[in-house]
């Protein structure tokens, strides 16, 4: 009898190891996305949430497990900086000027894929002034107002900074400067004759046109486009697999309501011109 027991509670501790592994199988991975708000946080929300479900259906199916993805939209790029450098996001999509700024305080930050522009690292950042303004080049900015975007923007601030140094401007050849935060509030000021000229991305300066805010472009110029960014802690194999999800994915249509032509793979020479405009800019 007492073999019989054994034996029994042996059968027993084999199933019971066996659904403890199934279950392990199972086990759900979570992981929180982090950006600030470049833009309005319901439009950010907007933006990513379809391709975050998209991204977590698909790494699902390679990693065997069931994968979700929160957000937290941090209001300003410093603190969407800080959380991915100490591990409070799992990963990110930050501007080139974050990037640089992130690997700063934690150098074991991974590029995980930087998104395409028509197949392109590049796309266009823009200076803008209002549409009825006599100004027709940078150098007549001399004694007039400035916005910028946040003080961690690469278009918002290094770029365009960089642009006013090329031309002979620093921020005391200003009569004033100011850093409003989002690109949208930068093209609206501007657009309600608040500052004379402002700095913003060429997306966000189409989409305010379209709505009538009375802005035009007086310069564009180049940036890099964004890179998707893993935390230091984050699994290497869940890094893995999102880099393989995101780049075999250039044409799926959901992809493209985030990167127009979906993502390239990238190394951090990629963002050595936002370097050098950074350095620059420590002249305005």
């Amino acid at each position: 009898m007492q073999q019989s027991n054994s034996s029994i509670y042996a059968v027993i501790l084999a199933l019971g190891m066996l659904v403890l592994a199934a279950c392990d199988a199972r086990a759900d991975i979570t992981l929180t996305f982090g950006t600030y708000a470049a833009d309005k946080p319901t439009e950010t929300v907007r933006k990513y949430r379809p391709f975050l479900t998209f991204l977590a259906d698909r790494m699902s199916v390679r990693l065997g497990e069931r994968v979700t993805i929160k957000m937290a939209i941090a209001k300003e790029y410093e603190e969407g900086v800080r959380q991915l450098a100490e591990g409070e996001v799992d990963f990110a999509r930050f501007g080139p000027a974050s990037y640089v700024r992130v690997m700063e305080l934690n150098p074991q930050i991974r590029i995980v894929a930087m998104e395409s522009k028509k197949g392109e690292k590049r796309f266009k950042g823009v200076i803008v002034v209002h549409r009825d303004s006599s100004v027709e080049s940078l150098d007549e900015l001399v004694g007039l107002t400035f916005a910028f975007g946040d003080e961690l923007s690469t278009i918002g601030r290094y770029l365009a900074q960089a642009q006013l140094l090329d031309a002979g401007i620093t921020g005391s050849d200003l009569h004033s400067f100011a850093y409003l935060g989002r690109h949208d509030l930068v093209g609206e000021a501007v657009g309600a004759g608040k500052f004379a000229a402002g700095a913003l991305k060429e997306s966000t300066y189409i989409k305010l046109v379209a709505k009538g805010v009375s802005i035009r472009v007086l310069v564009s110029f180049e940036n890099v486009t964004k890179p998707w960014l893993a935390s230091a802690e984050l699994d290497p194999k869940i890094v893995q697999a999102m880099r393989q999800v995101m780049l075999a994915a250039q044409n799926e249509e959901i992809l493209r309501r985030v990167a127009k032509n979906g993502f390239l793979a990238s190394q951090d020479s990629d963002y050595d011109i936002i370097r050098d405009a950074i350095e620059q800019s420590r002249s305005f």
